[in-house]
């Protein structure tokens, strides 16, 4: 995980671009990550723990009419916290990612472990799911490698 973040950070700064985050399930762990290595200020903006519907109407501008037809882990919001953090921050990069980590929470439908990791760009905005196993914290730790490993890609 260390790899690709110090991968993120120096195509970061070579590029001169910015990110901004919007994470509810990871509490804060994507933005450590992001932050963690010397510099990180040349890139990185905002971070945004959304936890709670609330949270991502009230500071992300997500719609409650979404969050309630389509639930605060989905694909829309997902997008949606991408886009907005980016839009609010003013970065040239969005990450989010929604999801239930449990061990409570997860439904049929919406098992703990899915996630929704989101990045977006002025141009585009991508989604992907992910259906993760193990203890809360393994799902975090899963869903903040994903992220990093999905927004490397998407730099490229």
């Amino acid at each position: 995980m260390q790899d690709i973040a110090n991968q993120i950070h120096k195509s970061l700064l070579k590029k001169i671009k910015t990110v901004s985050v919007a994470e509810s399930c990871t509490g804060g762990l994507l933005c450590a990550s992001l932050t963690g290595l010397s510099g990180s200020s040349g890139y990185f903006v905002l971070g945004i723990i959304a936890y709670s519907n609330q949270a991502k109407h009230k500071l992300l501008g997500i719609p409650l009419t979404l969050i309630n037809a389509e639930g605060a882990v989905s694909y829309e919001v997902a997008l949606k916290m991408a886009e907005s953090v980016r839009k609010l921050a003013k970065t040239d990069y969005g990450i989010s990612i929604t999801g239930i980590a449990g061990p409570k929470g997860g439904t049929a439908q919406k098992p703990v472990g899915t996630v929704y990791i989101a990045a977006s760009n002025k141009k585009k905005t991508i989604c992907q799911k992910f259906l993760f196993k193990g203890s809360r914290a393994s799902i975090r730790k899963q869903s903040v490698a994903k992220a990093l490993d999905l927004f490397r890609e998407f730099l490229e």
